[in-house]
């Protein structure tokens, strides 16, 4: 009897799954183990695992399509076998309006949510290429994949998309500037591109006006936010803090240590700050849960990566053991595995304070949003030169600003601010960090 293999609930928010592809068609021998297709979550890209031995007789969810939890996907049993099991096609966006029982290497028939895939190959040799427009001559490209076209002078009508419904996703722009293909003049007022006459003698439109479906990550991040937003009670402190220590210690380290391949960020030292103040103010490491607020005896230090579509906040757990050097070499890593989506869901779950840092963006100062069920946030703004009076004297300071978001119903003003404290004694006293 064929055995119905379903959509598994693949992370703890997930309620839809959107099928990237197919990495077998119908037809195929599979074992238990064999990985059937690609799942983006609403976290991140996971492989579908098969548990059964046999052959892919049916493919019930064509790739591009948002499936339901425990809707089917494909039936395995012996070749010829009768599928038995209802087919139906799962629900999905909009544009799917009837089951597509074609193999896997056949695209959505319409616009369908596009799953954000950062690294995976171009274009796998079972797939033929999908042509990347619309009806209309429209270019189907990511937001991502548009950018680094223009960063790198690549026109995107010249290229055929390897991701769901033939869209270009930022893998076929890495492969067009390895191989050289695609180039030529950009197209005026699509792709925008670097500050030149050109560009700001142009009169046309800033951009193509389009609507674009909205992605599995980019719905439950909407929802989550909203949820924070309007159910936590936000406050926000914040402070100064004087890196100028930390950035010569940071300066010496990295010198000192180039051969061992160490290379230490300024977050490296804000992550492990963090965890060492929510040693010494450790009511903020809680969490709001109704009828109690639970308190964390180990602080799971996450922080926010922007990726294609949303952000994901992969977590360094027990900070407060580890070494500034370990914190470094652990979030460089998680972060690499975010940006191409392939984190596990233990690496990105179980946090119990966050860090936000758009200063290397050159944001000076902002308010984060909590991320749930933490019951605090910190943003991290860009270190700027300033004047500031020291013994007496106006001197030139390295200045970094630090906002707290708080959750009022389990952080008060006043642990909040011991918190700030803290935070901005070790980050003033770097030597601190490296005990």
């Amino acid at each position: 009897m064929a055995q119905i293999i379903e959509m598994p609930k693949l992370s703890d928010t997930m309620t839809v799954g959107t099928l990237v592809k197919w990495l077998k068609k119908e037809g195929d021998v599979v074992k238990s183990g064999t990985m059937l297709a690609e799942v983006e979550t609403d976290k991140a890209t996971m492989e579908l695992e098969c548990f059964f031995d046999g052959t892919l007789l049916k493919i019930f969810a064509p790739a591009g399509s948002q499936v339901e939890l425990g809707a089917p996907l494909c039936a395995v049993g012996q070749p010829g076998e009768t599928v038995n099991a209802p087919v139906k096609a799962p629900p999905a966006a909009k544009a799917e309006e009837k089951p597509a029982p074609a193999p896997a290497v056949q695209a959505a028939p319409a616009p369908v949510s596009p799953a954000p895939v950062v690294a995976p190959p171009p274009t796998p040799i079972h797939e033929p290429s999908v042509p990347s427009r619309r009806e209309g001559g429209r270019v189907r490209i990511s937001p991502l994949a548009r950018k680094l076209a223009a960063e790198k002078g690549i026109s995107p009508d010249a290229l055929k998309g390897s991701g769901p419904g033939g869209r270009i996703v930022r893998a076929d722009i890495l492969s067009a500037d390895s191989s050289g293909a695609g180039r030529g003049p950009l197209p005026a007022g699509k792709l925008g591109s670097s500050l030149t006459g050109a560009s700001l003698l142009a009169k046309g439109p800033v951009q193509e006006e389009r609507t674009v479906p909205v992605s599995t990550m980019r719905g439950v991040i909407a929802k989550r936010l909203l949820e924070s937003k309007t159910q936590i009670p936000h406050f926000y402190l914040e402070v100064e803090a004087d890196v100028g220590p930390l950035l010569e210690l940071r300066q010496q380290l990295n010198a000192a240590l180039e051969d061992e391949g160490v290379k230490l960020s300024v977050n490296d030292f804000v992550l492990k700050a963090s965890a060492e103040a929510l040693r010494r103010v450790p009511a903020v490491n809680g969490s709001w849960e109704g009828s109690q607020i639970r308190y964390f005896s180990a602080a799971h230090v996450s922080f926010a990566v922007a990726i294609e579509d949303g952000l994901i906040t992969p977590v360094v757990k027990d900070a407060h053991l580890k070494t500034v050097f370990a914190i470094s070499a652990e979030a460089k890593a998680l972060g690499r595995l975010a940006k191409e989506k392939k984190l596990k869901p233990d690496q990105f779950t179980g946090g119990t304070f966050c860090v936000s840092n758009l200063g290397m963006m050159g944001i000076d100062r902002f308010s984060a949003i909590i991320n749930p069920p933490n019951a605090a946030i910190l943003a991290v703004g860009t270190t700027v030169k300033k004047p500031v009076v020291k013994d007496d004297t106006i001197v030139i300071g390295q200045r970094m600003s630090l906002t707290l978001s708080c959750d009022h119903r389990v952080v008060d003003g006043a642990v909040g601010a011991q918190f700030l404290a803290a935070l901005r004694d070790l980050i003033e006293k770097p030597a601190l960090l490296l005990l």
